[in-house]
């Protein structure tokens, strides 16, 4: 099922996430949702936060779908270590039609739950490490936009304003 994907000022965006502490069928039918949701809107990463739940919980699938091996559900993840220096463009299905250039680290190492609770370590790198930190952000209620420098941050929301205006947000 397509769940909506919630948009910026929606308050669920910046709640942190409850720990997930149950692991049955419910949570595996929530994550086959959030595939679902995030393919239909061609993302590579989605967040309980953005469906409107407040729950550690997040999807990433760099291939959009194209090869199943790349698929990640990852419950309750943290960032164990982190390494150099990337600063590339992101965007965020939160925030449609806003892509701006944010700093991140170039390797991390991540820790996290499977949907069966088991835990398993993980390395990513460049396009990986920074889906990992944009999507452990929204678990933490953590914005990209609160990322960017000062000045980007408010041509970013005065568009927004905008745009809500205009009546298309």
């Amino acid at each position: 099922m397509i769940l909506k994907v919630v948009k910026y000022p929606e308050p669920v965006l910046t709640q942190p996430g409850e720990k997930v502490t149950e692991f049955n069928d419910e949570l595996r039918q929530f994550v086959a949702d959030m595939f679902e949701t995030m393919y239909s809107s061609q993302g590579i990463g989605l967040a309980a936060q953005q469906v409107g739940v407040a729950k550690r919980v997040t999807v990433i699938d760099l291939s959009q779908g194209k090869d199943p091996a790349q698929k990640l559900a990852l419950i309750n993840p943290e960032i164990v270590t982190s390494s150099g220096r990337q600063y590339e463009e992101e965007g965020c299905l939160s925030f449609p039609d806003i892509r701006e250039k944010i700093v991140r680290a170039a390797k991390v190492h991540i820790r996290a739950q499977n949907e069966k609770g088991e835990w398993f370590e993980m390395d990513g790198e460049e396009l990986l490490a920074r889906a990992f930190q944009h999507e452990f952000d929204h678990l933490d209620g953590i914005l990209f936009t609160q990322r960017m420098s000062p000045l980007k941050r408010s041509m970013c929301l005065r568009k927004i304003r905008k745009l809500q205006a205009e009546g298309n947000w």
